[in-house]
This record gives C-alpha cells, sequence and structure tokens, in this order.
C-alpha cells in the first residue's frame, strides 16, 4: 500500500472546508433552569428547529434539581395545537442501588409509568431528592418529529440520586401516537418548581 505524504503546499492547495465533516451532534438550544415551572423548546421560537432538518433530535439535562423533595421530572409533547397533549403508549423500568446496601435490584414500573393511549405528562423518574447535592441527569432522544406518517418514537434514559438516598438508572421508552408532526417538547417537574439545571438541545445528522 502506498503512503501519502502531504506538505505545506497539500494544505494551502485546499480552497474550500466544505469537504471537512463538521460533528455529527449540533447545538441547537440551551435552556436554564432557575425556579422554573417549564422548559419548553416550541419550533421557531427563540432559535429553537425542531422540524425535518434532522432525523434525530437530542435532548441532554445536566443537573436537574427539584424544589420538591420526591418529585418526577416529566415530558410531554404537542403536535401542532397550543397544548402538551400528544397521545402516547409507553414503558418503564428502573436499576437501583440503595447507599445503604439495602436495595439492588432491576424493577419495572408497570403500575405508576406505562401508559396506554394517555395523553398525560410521562415520568422520566421516580422520588428524585432535592438535598443540596441531589440532582438528575441524562438525556432523551426524539426520533423523526417531523413525519407526518409515523408515530414518534422517543427514548430516555437518566441517572439520579433518589430522596431516600440510592443511586437510580431510570429508562423510559414510547411512542406519541400520531401522524401529525410534533413541533414542541415541555419538561417539568409533576410537583414544584425546576429548582436548577440545564437542559440542552442537539440536532443529529443523517449518517
Amino acid at each position: 500500500m502506498a503512503l501519502v505524504k502531504y506538505n505545506n503546499n497539500s494544505i494551502s492547495a485546499v480552497t474550500s472546508a466544505a469537504a471537512i465533516p463538521s460533528g455529527a451532534m449540533t447545538l441547537i438550544k440551551t435552556l436554564t433552569a432557575s425556579s422554573s415551572g417549564t422548559l419548553s423548546f416550541v419550533h421557531g421560537s427563540n432559535g429553537v428547529v425542531l422540524d425535518s432538518t434532522y432525523p434525530i433530535y437530542q435532548f441532554e439535562f445536566i443537573n436537574m434539581h427539584p424544589a420538591n423533595d420526591g418529585a418526577e421530572f416529566q415530558v410531554n409533547f404537542r403536535d401542532g395545537g397550543t397544548a402538551y397533549d400528544t397521545v402516547k403508549t409507553t414503558t418503564g423500568f428502573l436499576a437501583i442501588h440503595t447507599e445503604n446496601d439495602g436495595e439492588a435490584a432491576l424493577n419495572d414500573r408497570t403500575a405508576s409509568d406505562q401508559m396506554a393511549q394517555n395523553t398525560g405528562f410521562v415520568n422520566l423518574n421516580l422520588n428524585l431528592g432535592n438535598d443540596n447535592d441531589q440532582s438528575l441527569s441524562g438525556q432523551l432522544s426524539l426520533y423523526n418529529p417531523a413525519s407526518t406518517v409515523f408515530v414518534k418514537h422517543f427514548m430516555s434514559t437518566v441517572q439520579y440520586s433518589q430522596n431516600t438516598d440510592g443511586s437510580i438508572n431510570y429508562f423510559c421508552a414510547g411512542y406519541g401516537n400520531t401522524q401529525s408532526a410534533i413541533d414542541g417538547v415541555q419538561f417539568k417537574m409533576n410537583s414544584g418548581n425546576i429548582d436548577s439545571g440545564k437542559i440542552k438541545l442537539y440536532g443529529i445528522k443523517d449518517s
């Protein structure tokens, strides 16, 4: 196999950077909570893009801290109207290990966190602690929200400090059962405000 040797003339001959690939993930918007009731990403508002530009949109949660102890961090979607009430079917499970080693288990969440054709907000965790050092971090991926053919799949995984001092990795997935485009995503706590934290929205390009 022949070796290719580059020199200064090779670099100086480049007339365009278009052929140099950029990163697969593009930061679209960062929202920072400060005693916030909701954090909403709405297409066309404040620089938010949530359309066919990207086939996958990823939300990154960084140290979401609730005002109330035992809160659930939640998400919902809107599909053309002004309300966040998309019909959804979801499932969830978690892995837990407590600080006192009293529980180490893998549990499904049949009773409280699986929805069947429900318009309510989806829990992305259970019982988040609000001690000064407790928070939630993780991500949610939303697939092809602009489609007017298919349902809208999403998957989330978060890691957080439980209010009774345990480490929980919580998994949630489902789909918005709508052929209308999703043009807004809203996050909130089920009780009290989001005291602090950041959510970053990225667009992921086609491979």
